[in-house]
């Protein structure tokens, strides 16, 4: 119980605070507008164009952060509170998914490592359904063995997934609060909100890439 207290539970209850703790501050910046009245749309665009991307096409979509740098379509997607709104949140998102873009525009290997991963992270994610409840579908000794293998190989996929991202998410935030400040598109005293705001969301990152290392402990733990 205690092992499954410090690898699951506790991780658990990490990643619900730190998407509890991004949606606070995301909600609290996107009521505090920036002095430039500058739209997240123009300032992913000026971002990208002081970078020399000339390639990359700037949409709306659906959704509260959703946004996302798709690097195959060279498409960058802000939220529509993000692509039309100009509060300190809308700018640090839509700058973050702008260094998105120059990650991809430099080739930035920690990114092209992610990409290349995304077609094993997606089928190990589909496999998640059979390593949750397989003891439940499955009986014997040699199944229940088999569902531990299988949740160590879906969790190592996984957390190397997931800490690949964390140089890439990271990295992204640092361009988006350089180039906001280089641009004149925020004041240095406004940063403040944009940084909470990145750090916040970064958080869930780390989160996640914890989760997963302590599935893979604990799945390596039962094998033993």
């Amino acid at each position: 119980m205690s092992t499954f207290l410090i690898l699951i539970i506790i991780p658990l209850v990490v990643g619900i605070w730190a998407q509890i703790k991004v949606k606070g501050t995301y909600e609290r910046y996107s009521q505090v507008g920036s002095r430039g009245r500058i739209t997240g749309r123009e300032a992913a665009a000026a971002v990208m164009a002081k970078a020399g991307i000339r390639d990359v096409q700037i949409v709306e979509c659906r959704g509260t952060l959703t946004d996302h740098y798709d690097p195959r379509h060279k498409r960058l997607a802000l939220s529509s509170a993000n692509y039309r709104g100009t509060s300190l949140a809308a700018l640090g998102v839509a700058a973050h998914e702008a260094g998105h873009a120059i990650q991809d525009a430099v080739e930035y290997k920690p990114l092209k490592t992610r990409m290349a991963l995304v077609p094993v992270t997606t089928f190990a994610s589909q496999l998640l359904p059979i390593v949750m409840f397989g003891g439940f579908l499955f009986a014997g000794p040699h199944a229940g063995m088999m569902i531990i293998n299988m949740g160590i190989l879906v969790y190592l996929i996984l957390t190397i997934f997931q800490l690949v991202t964390l140089p890439v998410e990271f990295d992204a935030s640092r361009r988006a609060k350089a180039e906001l400040v280089n641009l004149g598109i925020v004041d240095r005293d406004e940063m403040v909100g944009v940084n909470k705001t990145l750090d916040a969301a970064a958080f869930t990152y780390v989160a996640a890439f914890i989760s997963s290392l302590g599935w893979l402990l604990y799945f390596l733990a039962a094998r033993r």
